[in-house]
């Protein structure tokens, strides 16, 4: 059995989507989520699902040693950004480096890095007029958006009728798919 801790600091339906989907039968518990934004709506989620969630501000993250003690007390095999906004670096880097999975809602490496993120990145696709947009599935390295690529999905845009909503709705739909689908398999890798 692999234990992932999931980051997070928004909504959390992607948290709560691999949870439902990626269970004992295959092979994964979720003993912990990492949020770095009390009022984020992961923390409702969490308490729905009977999983622990835990603050840690930016500074306690980017510090890293309390949160690195609890991952190791944790005994955490993988760590999954779903939705999580702050940037990884230093001890979590180093303990958890090549274990860290990160999704990221436009192709990479267009519509990345600091500031581009949720609704960011899709009125940049549009302003783009980009005919393509999807999902990147990526391993974290020290900089946003950059580690080297699992897993990419793509779907039509249409710029003519799509808005923000509009194309996050059917990126969303994307993530949910296939968010579980490469976590599992990277779960069945490490055994």
């Amino acid at each position: 059995m692999k234990r992932i801790a999931i980051f997070a600091s928004g909504n959390g339906s992607n948290a709560e989507n691999l949870i439902a989907q990626l269970g004992e039968k295959e092979g994964c518990s979720f003993p912990i989520i990492v949020c770095d934004n009390l009022k984020a709506g992961v923390w409702e989620r969490a308490k729905k699902l009977g999983v622990r969630c835990v603050h840690f501000s930016r500074t306690e993250l980017a510090e890293g040693g309390a949160v690195c003690e609890l991952l190791k007390k944790e005994g955490i095999d993988l760590i999954v950004l779903a939705g999580f906004l702050g940037k990884i670096s230093g001890p979590l880097l180093e303990q958890f480096g090549g274990h860290i999975v990160n999704i990221h809602p436009a192709l990479l490496p267009r519509f990345g890095g600091k500031g581009m993120y949720g609704h960011h990145v899709h009125e940049a696709v549009l302003a783009h007029n980009e005919r393509f947009s999807g999902i990147t599935i990526h391993f974290v390295d020290a900089e946003y958006d950059h580690g080297a690529t699992i897993c990419q999905v793509t779907c039509p845009v249409y710029p003519e009728i799509d808005t923000p909503d509009t194309l996050a709705n059917r990126i969303h739909r994307l993530e949910h798919i296939y968010f579980p689908i490469v976590v599992r398999d990277l779960v069945q890798r490490m055994e």
